[in-house]
């Protein structure tokens, strides 16, 4: 059985429930769990059980389901850079599955106030109850990325939006982050060994 997936899906085919696929879709165990903000969750902390294994991606005990209405705003910072290849989205039934996903990258802290700006790509979506379409974006858009902001402003018709699974498929690095750069300083500094060096690195990125 194929799925024709349209423009904004990586060809059409199945992804099976193989050891590949639990491979490809780990950047979950990537993700700054404890710094995801989700932005209009009924539930507090909701938002974040989205982002689980591969293998449990249909498992529906663990859920976010929208408060107010049915938009849903994820804000999700990696502990490195990822080059983003693929996204599966696992919604509820055909009414409350999101619709639409944009997509904006590196910008932390977003709030609906924010989603006025365009993002770097948008997807409309099909309803997926099992996790077999992958939308795929552009790389080179998303070939440096330290925080990830998922929008879904709509869904197919329900009060609300509920979400079972977010998998993100691509390549992690480590961020070459600068550690607090300690200086010493000389009570009594020889001349002769600071000559013209003294202020070379003195603006090091200290976080």
């Amino acid at each position: 059985m194929s799925h024709s997936h349209g423009h904004s899906c990586d060809g059409d085919h199945d992804h099976d429930d193989t050891p590949e696929m639990g491979i490809q879709y780990s950047l979950y165990s990537k993700i700054d769990l404890g710094n995801v903000e989700c932005l209009n969750e009924s539930e507090e902390g909701s938002g974040k059980l989205v982002f689980k294994p591969w293998e449990d991606r249909l498992n529906q005990e663990k859920f976010v389901e929208s408060d107010v209405d049915e938009e849903l705003l994820f804000n999700i910072p990696f502990t490195g850079n990822i080059k983003l290849k693929g996204i599966i989205v696992v919604g509820g039934d055909s009414g409350s599955h999101p619709s639409k996903m944009r997509l904006y990258k590196n910008r932390p802290h977003m709030t609906f106030d924010n989603t006025a700006l365009k993002p770097e790509q948008e997807f409309e979506l099909q309803v997926d109850e099992n996790g077999v379409l992958e939308y795929s974006p552009a790389v080179v858009k998303f070939s440096s990325v330290h925080h990830l902001t998922l929008h879904f402003p709509s869904n197919f018709g329900a009060d609300t939006t509920t979400l079972y699974y977010i998998g993100l498929r691509g390549e992690f690095s480590q961020a070459h982050r600068h550690g607090v750069t300690i200086c010493s300083y000389e009570s009594r500094p020889n001349v002769a060994d600071h000559k013209v060096h003294t202020f070379n690195h003195v603006t090091e990125h200290i976080q």
